[in-house]
């Protein structure tokens, strides 16, 4: 115990050193980099949603720098095949014995952070090669399996506003993801910042706070954090709460949504609570972080009907409308 206490100090410590590093080359978005932390830290992959030039790229390709991480980026096209992604055979001769056999070429999946940009632009095959990689780290290719690096994130980027030659994620993708974490537009001060710098010739060298390992004992200790019962408890209602189907649903929920949160749903939303805790140097994990990593956890797990399309209400505004009605004590 008094080892964990330990490790809980310089992972706070680490998170103040490692915000103060990212926001040296990153104005703003204090929120979002909080995220993708909780999300590194929980061992859950994060999908990104803004419009373009909210610095999603330079936010994860600095954060990787300041962890001591490999970092690939993978810009997805319509054209865009499976083995782009993981990898694929190629024939190789032995310059003695000429003889012939396959050798397996990894693809930029094999990094630690792994930014697959604009997702949704590629097709659904596509998509799916991520699948084994989210769920299982690894990469099966002639049979073979390869295991990814550890540790292993994949953050993804959608343009929620261009429509055009998009595929949708499938549902059973969705829900491989953690987190939707929503960018929005800098504040007044935060653009005039980014306007300043703009064209400015300055090479910022960002110092490497963490390593592979350190972050692999981290995320190793998150789990270990206790959680109390009444917490666990009102998790589960909250993600229980988003199913019409189920007695006790409120009435909004019956009347505006077509399929609510699977079981993973529970899940993420205590590790996430755990994830918050730790971050700030606590083993009291409260149904406060619950509430804090709610919207991120739910909103892309809730799907609305044609009654939320007509009244002009998404999944987002039943996640509000959940932390209101859902009691933290039964």
């Amino acid at each position: 115990m008094t080892d964990d206490l330990k490790l809980l100090e310089e992972l706070q410590e680490a998170r103040q050193k490692i915000l103060q590093e990212v926001h040296r080359v990153v104005v703003g978005q204090e929120e979002i980099i909080e995220g993708l932390l909780v999300g590194l830290f929980s061992g859950g992959h994060c999908l990104l949603i803004g419009v373009p030039g909210l610095a999603k790229t330079l936010m994860v390709r600095t954060l990787a720098r300041a962890l001591d991480l490999t970092f690939k980026r993978i810009q997805f096209t319509p054209d865009l095949m499976p083995s782009d992604i993981t990898g694929t055979e190629v024939i190789q001769q032995d310059a003695s014995s000429f003889e012939r056999s396959f050798k397996f070429v990894p693809g930029p999946i094999f990094a630690n952070l792994v930014l697959a940009d604009e997702i949704n632009r590629a097709p659904p095959k596509t998509q799916a090669a991520l699948l084994e990689s989210m769920q299982e780290y690894q990469v099966t290719a002639g049979g073979v399996r390869y295991p990814l690096p550890l540790p292993f994130l994949v953050l993804a980027t959608q343009n929620p506003i261009e429509l055009e030659g998009t595929y949708p994620l499938p549902e059973a993708q969705l829900d491989r993801f953690m987190f939707s974490i929503y960018l929005n537009y800098p504040a007044t001060e935060e653009e005039k910042k980014i306007a300043e710098l703009t064209g400015a010739d300055i090479e910022v060298e960002v110092a490497r706070i963490l390593n592979a390992e350190k972050i692999l004992t981290y995320q190793a200790l998150v789990k270990r954090i206790p959680v109390s019962e009444h917490v666990v408890d009102f998790a589960v209602r909250l993600a229980r709460a988003t199913r019409p189907g189920q007695d006790g649903a409120p009435d909004f929920v019956k009347d505006f949504v077509s399929w609510g949160a699977g079981p993973r749903a529970s899940q993420y939303l205590v590790l996430g609570a755990r994830a918050r805790a730790a971050l700030r140097g606590d083993v009291n994990v409260s149904t406060a972080d619950v509430k804090e990593v709610a919207s991120s956890v739910l909103r892309h797990r809730i799907f609305t009907n044609f009654n939320a399309d007509a009244e002009g209400i998404d999944a987002a505004k039943i996640v509000q409308r959940l932390l209101q009605t859902v009691p933290e004590i039964p």
